[in-house]
């Protein structure tokens, strides 16, 4: 596993995301209202939707397409849909600077 700098929390606004790109992978890093930084890959399982476009709502991301729910933590779709993208671990250190885990 690679820990990556992607990003600074003041870049990000709240509900907001910003996307980063690692080879072949995109992943969508969201800042929560509380403030959470949460990361999954930036494809939803049923349209392949780019979930950054998606609306934040608590702890879940909306896709864009079809109003897919997905939980930003687990990656897992809500039902009654059915599925999962990859989440990744994230990590803020004091400066506000995000890092992944891939």
């Amino acid at each position: 596993m690679t820990k990556m700098l992607v990003a600074h929390v003041a870049d990000i606004d709240a509900k907001g995301s910003r996307t980063y790109r690692h080879e072949e992978l995109e992943i969508a890093i969201f800042k929560l209202s509380d403030g959470q930084i949460r990361a999954v890959e930036n494809r939803c399982p049923h349209k392949g939707g780019k979930l950054s476009e998606g609306m934040v709502c608590g702890t879940a991301i909306h896709c864009p397409l079809h109003d897919w729910k997905i939980d930003l933590k687990t990656g897992k779709v809500y039902e009654p849909d059915e599925g999962c993208v990859t989440s990744y671990e994230t990590e803020v250190d004091a400066a506000g600077s995000i890092y992944i885990t891939i």
